[in-house]
């Protein structure tokens, strides 16, 4: 099943896709946002040209387990994505993933693979969608196992 992971920002949304098996989560690119509808529109046209079935979001939930304004942000993000992905018939469906430290994981990984300063900082959002939706394949792929 292939997926699409996202890490939804201000300014830009990293994107990650899944391999077909479902075992791993490759950065792709970063998107420039335009405002809820283009963005939603580019993400939705993406997912139809790759047969996506998954679409992850990461969830910016406060370090305390609570839904602050980055979350609602994204809530509403989401709800314009939903209009679009109907509106375009793509048969994904959306899933949030709690991404609490997930922009520290990539620029953990980054760091350990001797990237400069200046390519970190046009590639994090992507390894964070990549650490999003790697989170979520691996916790379906744990699911699949318990159920055997």
């Amino acid at each position: 099943m292939r997926s699409l992971g996202l890490d939804v920002g201000s300014k830009t949304i990293g994107r990650a896709f899944g391999d077909e098996g479902g075992l791993i989560a490759m950065a792709f690119d970063v998107w420039r946002r335009k405002g809820h509808v283009e963005d939603a529109r580019e993400i939705a046209r993406q997912a139809g040209a790759e047969a996506v079935k998954a679409i992850v979001v990461g969830y910016p939930l406060e370090l305390d387990g609570r839904v602050g304004r980055r979350a609602r942000a994204v809530h509403k993000f989401i709800e314009v994505l939903e209009v679009e992905l109907e509106g375009q018939s793509v048969g994904a469906e959306i899933h949030l993933w709690d991404e609490r430290f997930s922009t520290a994981a990539a620029e953990r990984t980054l760091l350990e693979a001797d990237v400069s300063r200046a390519r970190r900082k046009s590639k994090i959002d992507a390894v964070a969608a990549q650490v999003i939706l790697q989170g979520w394949l691996d916790a379906q792929r744990n699911k699949r196992e318990e159920n055997r």
